[in-house]
């Protein structure tokens, strides 16, 4: 076990004051974690008050939990400050805390320092990159829970670790998809086995521009004691190349060189532990290659912590793919109608729409500053049209002006659900029998929806009153 040996950093006490910054599903896990230590807390967020749920109003009428909108800096005696991942290094408050030499931690910081300070620390196994994270790690639940193993997967999916680590009953091993917001701010994290799926321009904007400050964050998962990265994208292949691990184990679609886990003779193949095949690379839900090699990822890391080959493959046939992840919703008049509303940036459309040999795409949204014209370009050839919404429509349509001028593109207006009604009709007309209509903003979705499973659910429900209608 990676730093097993070694004395954790301090955890907070009771009695001391600890700022919290936000109020979100991990921030709440925070200050549950808190109160029940007897900590005093001081709960803020960027812009206003964050609303606290009912359980916790107790803790605010005695004056063990404070909560300010828009703090600038810690007050005198704050012994930590722990921040919701999606507070940038440059937030006046964290930058105010750095001066001050106030510690500044994330939530899953704090589950680390609480499960390594106890005396059967567990194994850790953390999943990562740009695209991907959480398909890989509801596979690798799957594989852990064939094993007979108690694991729910925790971190940006699902609960927060600190949940995870104080679970009853407890948590066998600690299964986290990690953003690289979460990984910035988890500076001591050393898991059992850390992969990176991938590296391609997303979340610029919290990085200031710096595509080596987002992969700098990311390659934190793989400074453990084993390292896992899908060396066909070349982003996460150099991040295991300058890995610190004692052990690198390369992952790829293709047959696998000594010491990786691939494909041979269409199987997925595990050459690192000595398994061998594992089983058809027919069996791997969803379809896709990118899902083969997220496939032999969470294989990797199971096998890392000393699951059997029969509950890999157990558990991979077992997988039941998450909502808005390439699902098909309906097959109307022989056309297909696909769901990847997960795809929220322009790598993630592309592995979507590598799937389908003739598509009608459905794009746009929030860019985040990502360039879209290499995806454009690669993937020309396959459309039958486009339907574009959203914000940055307009960039994308430049794109395709540029790289695909011979197909048909409609921008459809609007800022509510009812646009999606349009879009589908839209890409309907669009759409002979054998394409697939296919949902792949590489785009985030706030301009118009709540969330991507907002957005997910918005595609859904179109396409289903239109099959009523047919």
């Amino acid at each position: 076990m990676a730093e097993q040996g070694t004395r954790p950093p301090a955890l907070p006490a009771a009695g001391d004051l600890v700022v919290v910054a936000g109020g979100g599903v991990s921030g709440i896990a925070v200050i549950r974690y808190l109160v029940g230590l007897g900590a005093r807390v001081l709960v803020t967020a960027d812009r206003v008050a964050p609303i606290l749920p009912p359980d916790l109003l107790p803790s605010v009428r005695s004056g063990a939990v404070e909560v300010v909108a828009d703090l600038a800096s810690p007050p005198p005696g704050t012994a930590l400050l722990v921040t919701s991942p999606g507070f940038p290094p440059a937030t006046p408050l964290l930058v105010a805390a750095a001066a001050g030499g106030v510690e500044v931690i994330g939530e899953i910081e704090l589950a680390w320092r609480l499960d390594r300070a106890g005396t059967d620390p567990r194994e850790w196994l953390v999943v990562t990159g740009t695209n991907g994270k959480t398909t890989t790690v509801g596979m690798l639940e799957s594989i852990l829970r064939a094993a007979g193993l108690v694991v729910t997967a925790c971190g940006n999916v699902g609960w927060p670790g600190l949940e995870a680590v104080l679970d009853v009953p407890r948590q066998q091993r600690i299964a986290a998809e990690l953003s690289s917001f979460q990984l910035h701010w988890a500076p001591s994290v050393r898991p059992r086995a850390g992969l990176v799926l991938n590296l391609v321009e997303d979340h610029l904007n919290w990085y200031g521009g710096s595509m080596a400050a987002y992969g700098a964050d990311k390659a934190l998962a793989l400074t453990g004691d084993i390292a896992v990265a899908v060396v066909d994208d070349p982003g996460a292949a150099a991040m295991l190349v300058a890995s610190p691990a004692a052990r690198k184990i390369a992952i790829t679609a293709s047959a696998p060189p000594v010491g990786a886990l691939g494909v041979l003779d269409g199987h997925l193949f595990d050459g690192a532990f000595g398994n061998g095949p594992l089983l058809p690379v027919t069996g791997i839900r969803p379809a896709g290659v990118h899902n083969i090699t997220n496939a032999l990822s969470a294989a990797a890391l199971a096998l890392a912590t000393g699951v059997s080959a029969e509950a890999v493959a157990s558990g991979l046939r077992q997988f039941e793919p998450g909502e808005h992840r390439n699902v098909e919703v309906a097959l109307i008049d022989g056309v297909r109608f696909v769901n990847d509303s997960k795809a929220t940036n322009p790598h993630a459309a592309a592995a979507s729409l590598a799937a389908y040999h003739r598509v009608v795409w459905i794009a746009g949204g929030q860019l985040k500053g990502a360039s879209i014209d290499d995806l454009v370009r690669s993937i020309a050839d396959r459309l039958a049209g486009v339907v574009l919404l959203g914000v940055d429509a307009p960039l994308i349509a430049e794109a395709l002006s540029r790289h695909a001028p011979n197909v048909p593109t409609m921008s459809v207006p609007g800022t509510d659900h009812g646009v999606m009604t349009e879009v589908v009709r839209a890409a309907t007309t669009m759409a002979a029998q054998g394409d697939v209509v296919l949902l792949a903003p590489a785009a985030a979705s706030l301009d118009m929806f709540s969330s991507y499973a907002s957005r997910g659910d918005s595609f859904v429900a179109a396409v289903r009153a239109l099959g009523e209608h047919r």
